[in-house]
């Protein structure tokens, strides 16, 4: 999880005020210009926070980016529990397909994903980020195996990486469209790999340092 940032005091309170206005600056211009031209000087600006307290609590643009991406883990997200592991799966799926292709919403976490080829912390953060919400989805693969649909020790890190993987691979690596279709495929193929124990938590190899 996220360390609590430098200056923040009590929620509510001024410090917290501006650590939300300063981070939600920086989240809409990441969105809007890329992390190449986002400036702290920008982000100043557009939270109406003097530069010299951003420099002050973030130190850079890459100290900003960081504590923004982890601040997304601050937001309300809990998977859908339809019954069913493949429905559950389809819906995450179909959360990420439309997050990453609604215009509007896209330009976010793709700005973010592209943030972290370019500076280490950005990258820190991300891992972060997503390390949180595969805590969340956990319990899609905690719901299966109550019902006896998976194997006890099916790991639910896997079986997440599993279903969103096809969908970051078309939009980020081969370029290619993505759609509800996807997401069906992903999801019919990760509950399958459940399923078959194909994704059981896995001891480490001997001499590999694990």
């Amino acid at each position: 999880m996220a360390t609590e940032l430098p200056g923040t005091s009590r929620p509510g309170g001024r410090t917290e005020r501006t650590r939300v206005a300063v981070l939600r600056a920086t989240l809409d211009l990441l969105a809007e210009v890329g992390f190449i031209d986002l400036t702290v000087e920008a982000v100043a600006e557009r939270s109406g926070v003097h530069k010299t307290t951003v420099y002050r609590r973030w130190e850079s643009r890459e100290g900003l980016i960081a504590a923004a991406l982890r601040f997304g883990t601050d937001e309300p997200w809990s998977p859908a529990d339809t019954g069913s592991l493949v429905a559950d799966l389809r819906q995450m799926a179909l959360e990420v397909v439309h997050a990453l292709t609604t215009p509007g919403q896209r330009e976010l976490p793709t700005a973010a994903v592209l943030a972290g080829f370019h500076s280490e912390r950005a990258a820190e953060a991300l891992r972060e980020f997503y390390q949180d919400r595969h805590a969340r989805a956990a319990v899609i693969v905690e719901r299966a195996v109550a019902r006896g649909e998976v194997p006890a020790d099916t790991d639910p890190d896997e079986v997440t990486r599993t279903v969103c993987g096809p969908v970051f691979y078309r939009l980020f690596v081969s370029r290619e469209p993505v759609s509800e279709e996807t997401a069906d495929v992903a999801a019919e193929a990760g509950g399958a790999a459940a399923r078959a124990g194909v994704l059981r938590r896995r001891l480490p190899r001997s001499g590999d340092g694990s």
